[in-house]
């Protein structure tokens, strides 16, 4: 292990633009790096590879990041109107990443998207548009846009611990969200009852927020999150 732990990222795949490239590139907003390196841990980057899995060799610990809808074929859904072109090489990839880090037992966090990866990867399924499902609250706007609501935390879970709280007030944006948890135990709630945490039963740290504690604006409410996992590597 290195003096800093490891963490492995997940990337997006998309047409970026910088300098005089437009080009498909592997990429990541460096609000999730900084929040890494606050907590203490080394970030690197792990875009989409068909071996994937054998990267968690070299890591200490796996983030699942946000982004596009996963493809409804994942968890034997036709797609609705409105889900994203699936990205198919990073459902692959990531599902892939999640299945070996519970199996190694290795500290993983899932975010937004990732938390749905999580329920996918274990057998379960999603909510394709929560307006279309008619829960209560706006969980986004428009794309790229955040709301805040309340989120009810299980006492006593690992969310509730980190946070030492039973109660928090989260940031969303997401137009998807866990039906069928799948293997993960749900831990968190917003108040028209989606699941909004979710653990991996008997895995020291295994998480899925549904919310962005990456994004500045959240950097010291949040700070708890990312240094829970990096001590989850030292065993602190």
């Amino acid at each position: 292990m290195s003096a800093r732990p490891v963490i492995g990222l997940t990337t997006y795949v998309e047409s970026a633009r910088w300098g005089s490239w437009e080009v498909e590139a592997a990429l990541l907003h460096c609000w999730y790096l900084d929040a890494v390196r606050a907590a203490g841990g080394l970030a690197v980057l792990l875009p989409p590879e068909p071996d994937c899995a054998d990267a968690l060799d070299r890591v200490d610990a796996l983030v699942l990041i946000g982004g596009a809808d996963i493809g409804p074929d994942r968890y034997g859904a036709e797609p609705h109107a409105t889900t994203d072109v699936p990205r198919v090489e990073r459902d692959a990839s990531e599902i892939a990443l999640c299945r070996r880090a519970i199996d190694r037992r290795m500290p993983l966090l899932g975010i937004c998207r990732g938390l749905q990866i999580m329920a996918v990867a274990t057998g379960g399924s999603l909510i394709q548009d929560l307006p279309d499902a008619g829960l209560g609250l706006v969980h986004r706007e428009f794309p790229g846009a955040f709301t805040e609501h309340e989120v009810r935390l299980e006492p006593g879970s690992l969310v509730s611990r980190i946070y030492g709280a039973d109660s928090l007030r989260v940031n969303s944006s997401h137009h998807q969200g866990v039906l069928d948890p799948g293997g993960l135990a749900p831990t968190g709630w917003a108040l028209d009852g989606l699941i909004e945490a979710a653990e991996v039963p008997g895995l020291p740290f295994g998480l899925g927020v549904q919310w962005h504690p990456e994004h500045p604006d959240r950097r010291t409410a949040e700070s708890p999150l990312f240094t829970a996992l990096v001590a989850a590597v030292t065993g602190q």
